[in-house]
C-alpha cells in the first residue's frame, strides 16, 4: 500500500506467465499467486491431453515436464 498525501493507495498485481503480461489484476499478491499456479496447472493438464491424443506430436514426460514461467508484478492504477 503505497500512502499519497494523507491517502492510501492500495497496490495492484498483475501476473507476466511465459513472457506474456495477464489481463487479470489482483488486490493482493497471494491472490495473483494462486492464479498463476492455476494457470501452471493448467497448463500441465493441457500437454498431458495434448500428449494423450496425439503423442507423435505433443511430446510430454511427467518427469521431465518443467512448469511455465512466472512473475507477479505490483502495478501502478
Amino acid at each position: 500500500m503505497t500512502v499519497l498525501k494523507g491517502w492510501a493507495k492500495m497496490s495492484i498485481f498483475k501476473i507476466i506467465f511465459n513472457d506474456e503480461e495477464q489481463d487479470e489484476v489482483f488486490n493482493t499478491e497471494e491472490e495473483a499467486e494462486e492464479y498463476a499456479l492455476y494457470l501452471s496447472s493448467c497448463s500441465r493438464e493441457g500437454s498431458e491431453i495434448l500428449h494423450m491424443s496425439n503423442p507423435g506430436d505433443y511430446d510430454y514426460d511427467e518427469d521431465t515436464y518443467e512448469d511455465p514461467e512466472y512473475e507477479v508484478v505490483e502495478v501502478d492504477d
